[in-house]
């Protein structure tokens, strides 16, 4: 079946946290490097189906969003009949219940959505036994084309960064390295219909110990992909993103949308696929909601040394928190370069190099905030760094 697919910018395009954002706690930086591992097994699962496979969806140019976009590739895609589901038609009657939502259109809505096998192979986990490698990863991202097109993104945006900077206390290098991470500055912001993908992992995510919570996440933000639709006055389908339903420059999942999103160019509406400019003060607004202080001038993290009695491994078990006092970590045999802030709070990192010696750091509250983004210390030490060196490399 074709469909005719309306682009909105306003809500346009998004995981961490990742965001997980939220952003997601499954991250859109983290599955584009799976994609390789999985093409082996999205070809078999291909091979599979006797469905052939549809592509290549139009996109009308709305006039009102003021962004003309030639096309959309709509791929992997299979039509299967997810009203046949009860648990679908359980969520279609929680929608009716709790959100007043009618259930003929919530029906017709499910009879055109299709199943994304590319979704269920991404959030697949790794094959285990590879060790984990800071450098490899670290250079994926700290590269010269990412950080060319984050002074570019800077100087365009310098007015938008310098008073996100203001408002929240978040530092212009911080909102570009997640920007830059996530999608390179909106070059990578997704292709997917995201009611498509939500609705398959919610609902056909693949056997794993997490598989419960992973539903009810991904069925919580199909929810707010539907009220977000409702609420803003667009088609649904018309909603593009990653595999795992991260929309735009940022990769909000859709509840982060709802709950973070700035209308930061005063334009009526917020729009994270169009406007950088809401797009650098929702950033700044998620990392202010989850944690990050203001009143830290320094940085966010300190490169340690740590003794060879290895008392301080029990701290890293402490979860994404900064819980420790300076003295606490002097005693467990951490010392760091710089001298630490003596009233701050603070967390031991590893960052494993494979066969290499690990790096070890310090990191404060606005470390722990990246990481409520992507519960990830690679993303976290990624983003300060891509950060520093587009910062770097402006021209004075």
């Amino acid at each position: 079946m074709k469909l005719i697919v309306t682009l909105f910018a306003a809500l346009a395009l998004a995981a961490s946290a990742h965001g997980d954002a939220l952003a997601a706690p499954s991250s859109d930086t983290q599955a584009r490097s799976a994609q390789a591992k999985a093409a082996k097994a999205k070809a078999a699962a291909k091979a599979k189906s006797s469905k052939a496979r549809r592509t290549a969806a139009k996109a009308a140019p709305v006039a009102a969003a003021g962004v003309a976009v030639t096309s959309v590739v709509d791929t992997d895609n299979e039509h299967v009949n997810f009203l046949e589901w009860q648990p679908v038609r359980d969520f279609i009657d929680g929608m009716v219940a709790q959100h007043g939502f009618e259930r003929t259109a919530l029906e017709t809505l499910f009879g055109q959505v299709r199943y994304i096998d590319t979704a269920v192979q991404l959030v697949k986990p790794a094959p285990p036994g590879k060790p984990k490698n800071w450098q490899a990863y670290s250079a994926r991202f700290i590269e010269p084309i990412r950080i060319r097109a984050g002074v570019r993104f800077w100087e365009a945006n310098a007015e938008a960064l310098k008073r996100a900077e203001a408002a929240y206390g978040v530092p212009a290098e911080i909102i570009v390295g997640i920007i830059g991470i996530e999608t390179i500055y909106g070059r990578d912001t997704g292709r997917f219909r995201v009611l498509d993908s939500l609705t398959t992992l919610a609902f056909a995510y693949p056997a794993a110990p997490n598989q419960a919570a992973r539903q009810a996440f991904f069925r919580d933000e199909l929810a707010s992909t539907l009220v977000l639709a409702r609420e803003r006055g667009y088609d649904p389908f018309s909603l593009l993103g990653s595999f795992a339903g991260a929309v735009g420059l940022p990769q909000f999942m859709p509840s982060n949308i709802l709950k973070y999103g700035v209308d930061f160019d005063n334009d009526g509406r917020v729009d994270l696929r169009g406007s950088s400019v809401d797009a650098i003060g929702s950033v700044a607004n998620f990392l202010i909601q989850h944690g990050w202080n203001a009143e830290h001038r320094g940085p966010a993290a300190y490169a340690a040394d740590v003794s060879p009695t290895r008392a301080w491994e029990p701290l890293l078990e402490l979860g994404l928190e900064a819980t420790l006092r300076p003295e606490a970590l002097r005693a467990a045999g951490v010392v760091t370069g710089t001298p630490l802030p003596a009233e701050n709070l603070y967390g031991l990192i590893d960052l494993q190099n494979g066969a290499e010696p690990t790096e070890y750091w310090v990191a404060n509250d606005n470390f722990y905030a990246i990481t409520k983004y992507n519960r990830s210390y690679f993303y976290a030490m990624s983003v300060v760094d891509l950060g520093r060196a587009v910062r770097s490399a402006r021209p004075e």
